[in-house]
């Protein structure tokens, strides 16, 4: 007689690419008969997908891991961290049972049950090379309306400042054929938005195709029936006339472009070793914003690299004051062992990291608010996402806000999760928006009067 099939239970940190891994394993799990329980407490495996990608992340994926390990549960690790540490986590955590790699979370089921048998098992591949496609199960976790849809994996660019090389291998893609049939499952399953991630989606499809595919992509995802397309990470030289032309052409497809230009100062992005390098300009800049008029920007910038100068930051802050971008991300540097940048001379004292960016974000304030109020008046699409049991309010996002990392729209008036309504907007502030649904017959009248 069979025993039961232990409980498990998933503790997530980091980034949208890796919660696609726990949305993987999760399914993987519950294709093979495992009870998944989202209580740690009662679960009999605690599978924890870490993130290893900054020093600050890396503690809390530790404080996660040393609360469970208190509390004697039988650890799995996965994740960037479970890549990065492999041995030390095994030696310093007698309660880990597992550690498995960012290439090998595919294989969740076989680990738990060669953990079962009583192994330890340490499964890693060491230059990761798997991507899951549309045939691999999937249990989603984010709310209903909106799913991230990986379309690479892994990075072959080599920013001095980042470790996600070395912790995800070099970028796989996959082809438009498998992208699109599973957008195409998510659109039946009442999805009304993806978000298209990789580290770099503006090289999507070089190592399979020989050359970006981006631009073909999209106009495949446009006759996908999903309301919103979105994409993050669009390094600025892949923005080529044909990736613009697609985005504008294709219906479904926001214009939407989250760049991540880490710094304005050429001097700066060569020693970030950026791949180009100092070409981070007005041009570029100015190129976006007429070829996609209607573009709403979203970008991050690091502060404190080492060797940056009062100068070089006075630089950044100009910039930021003339290019004027719907939302600014700022992280201060943080020095990664095993990264170029670890070893660089002229470390920026940590005070002085926090008052730039203090600096910078004080700065974009304003502009942020100011993106917003134009907002007051419109009718705009909005994806509802959550109630307030309380009052009973509305929280949702309009095309201009990314889920995370941007605003919200807070919303009076009916309407079902997961979908999308048209909100009046009513004021707003640096963050958010606030508005009211607008029911059809309304609309009907003011579109009759406008016809009188």
């Amino acid at each position: 007689m069979m025993g039961e099939k232990p409980t498990v239970a998933i503790s997530h940190l980091g980034c949208e690419k890796n919660r696609i891994d726990t949305e993987h394993m999760l399914g993987l799990l519950v294709n093979a008969g495992y009870s998944v329980d989202s209580n740690e407490e009662l679960a009999d495996y605690v599978i924890v997908n870490t993130c290893s990608f900054i020093e600050a992340a890396r503690q809390e994926s530790v404080k996660t891991l040393v609360e469970l390990a208190e509390a004697n549960k039988k650890i799995v690790i996965t994740g960037c961290m479970a890549q990065h540490f492999q041995e030390q986590l095994l030696e310093e955590l007698p309660e880990a049972v597992a550690v498995v790699g960012t290439g090998d979370y595919h294989k969740i089921v076989d680990v738990i049950e060669r953990v079962e048998q009583g192994e330890r098992v340490k499964e890693i591949t060491a230059e990761p090379n798997y991507i899951a496609d549309e045939t691999t199960p999937r249990y989603r976790t984010t709310t209903e309306g909106v799913a991230y849809l990986r379309v690479a994996e892994g990075c072959d660019y080599r920013c001095a400042f980042c470790i996600i090389p070395h912790l995800r291998g070099n970028q796989r893609s996959r082809t438009i054929e498998s992208i699109v049939a599973e957008a195409q499952q998510l659109a039946d399953q009442g999805v009304k938005e993806i978000i298209l991630i990789s580290q770099i989606t503006t090289n999507y499809g070089i190592d399979i195709y020989g050359k970006p595919k981006l631009a073909e992509l999209l106009r495949a995802l446009g006759k996908v029936d999903i309301p919103w397309v979105r994409m993050h990470y669009a390094y600025p030289t892949g923005l080529t006339p044909d990736v613009m032309a697609a985005i504008q052409e294709t219906p479904n497809c926001l214009p939407y472009l989250d760049l991540p230009l880490q710094h304005s100062h050429p001097e700066i992005l060569r020693a970030m070793n950026r791949p180009w390098q100092g070409q981070v300009n007005d041009g570029i800049m100015e190129r976006i914003k007429i070829s996609l008029p209607s573009a709403v920007l979203r970008t991050t910038f690091i502060v404190g690299f080492p060797g940056e100068t009062q100068e070089h930051f006075q630089h950044l802050l100009e910039f930021t004051q003339r290019h004027k971008f719907d939302h600014v991300g700022v992280f201060t540097f943080s020095p990664e062992e095993g990264t170029p940048a670890y070893n660089l001379p002229n470390q920026i004292p940590t005070e002085i990291m926090a008052a730039r960016r203090n600096q910078l974000m004080a700065l974009q304030q304003p502009i942020s608010l100011q993106k917003n109020q134009q907002e007051i008046g419109k009718i705009v699409d909005v994806l509802i996402e959550q109630e307030n049991p309380e009052t009973g309010e509305l929280i949702g996002r309009s095309g201009r806000f990314s889920p995370e990392v941007d605003g919200q729209v807070y919303v009076k008036g009916e309407a079902r999760l997961g979908t999308i309504v048209k909100v009046a907007i009513q004021s707003a502030d640096a963050y958010d928006l606030y508005g009211q649904v607008v029911n059809s017959d309304r609309l009907l009248s003011r579109s009759l009067s406008t016809v009188a």
